[in-house]
């Protein structure tokens, strides 16, 4: 069901909160204003942090269609915009051959036609929806080059893209558009001026508590205070990848399907993995940090 934009910071955070999702208020501000103002948001922080689940809630819970568009090294028009369906394409021209020449003018005239038309994400997000304009989803722009960079800062200047045997496609109300980046490398600026910014930090111990009482509700209290301690820590050390909300999330999980109601020094041992993604930092906290990791747990209890 659609749901009305708020109209208020406090209503930008009932709205998220309905959704699972525990902001702070300079980010409940930051979302409020990107839709109050119709611009882009565009979303830094280290991995795992909840970049992208902010668009996750804001589609859920306003009702609106999730287009996203994921990005990697290489993405391309064809495969960001759209591109034309060759083989049928080539399948209506060979029909229109076997038919004789007056098939076969008519098929010339209508062979970019938009039957023919293969829609990505962004031109896909500039169509109109009954439910109203969707949110559109641009992940780990960074990842891009600096060509598509250029590309998308055209769209979002005027919400338009132009196909050259079809015309322009404009769009008749801005979708809302979310654009995250991990900083693997520097977004231009002129991007960068076409959307209101925040930074998305690991959360406060309070708050990444309140974070896995709504993600893992079944997990007892003293479990999720000793997971965000000890993940507290583990931020402090030197790490090459800390671990995010994501981890802890999945962190606590773990536990919980090893029937752990409680997180001590086997336990940690046997769900690193969960939490680190590198050998170094594994092999790092093993050797300098678990010591310290357990008493940070222990002392939460």
């Amino acid at each position: 069901m659609k749901t009305d934009l708020p109209e208020s910071i406090e209503d930008t955070e009932t709205l998220l909160h309905s959704g699972g999702y525990v902001p702070d208020r300079p980010l409940a501000i930051a979302v409020f204003l990107s839709l109050k103002l119709g611009r882009p948001l565009f979303l830094e922080g280290e991995a795992g942090v909840g970049k992208t689940e902010i668009a996750k809630v804001l589609s859920a819970s306003l009702g609106r269609k999730l287009i996203r568009l994921q990005c990697y090294e290489g993405l391309d028009v064809a495969s960001a915009v759209y591109e034309w369906n060759y083989p049928r394409q080539m399948m209506a021209i060979r029909l229109a051959e076997s038919g004789g020449e007056s098939n076969m003018s008519e098929v010339s005239e209508n062979i970019y036609g938009a039957e023919y038309l293969i829609e990505r994400p962004l031109l896909s997000a500039l169509r109109p929806d009954n439910g109203g304009p969707p949110v559109l989803l641009i992940d780990e722009l960074d990842r891009t080059d600096e060509p598509f960079e250029a590309f998308l800062l055209e769209v979002l200047s005027e919400y338009q893209v132009t196909i050259p045997e079809l015309g322009t496609v404009a769009a008749s109300e801005s979708p809302i558009v979310i654009i995250t980046s991990n900083r693997t490398r520097e977004i231009h600026d002129a991007l960068k001026r076409r959307c209101l910014y925040h930074w998305v930090d690991y959360p406060d111990a309070d708050r990444e508590y309140e974070i896995l009482r709504n993600k893992v509700p079944e997990a007892a209290d003293s479990l999720s205070l000793q997971v965000v301690a000890a993940a507290q820590h583990l931020r402090g050390a030197d790490l090459f990848k800390p671990p995010g909300v994501a981890e802890t999330i999945d962190w606590v999980r773990a536990l919980i399907a090893l029937d752990r109601g409680y997180l001590d020094r086997d336990g940690l041992e046997e769900t690193l993995g969960v939490v680190l993604k590198y050998r170094d930092d594994i092999n790092h906290v093993r050797e300098n940090t678990i010591d310290g990791t357990i008493a940070a747990a222990s002392a939460a209890l």
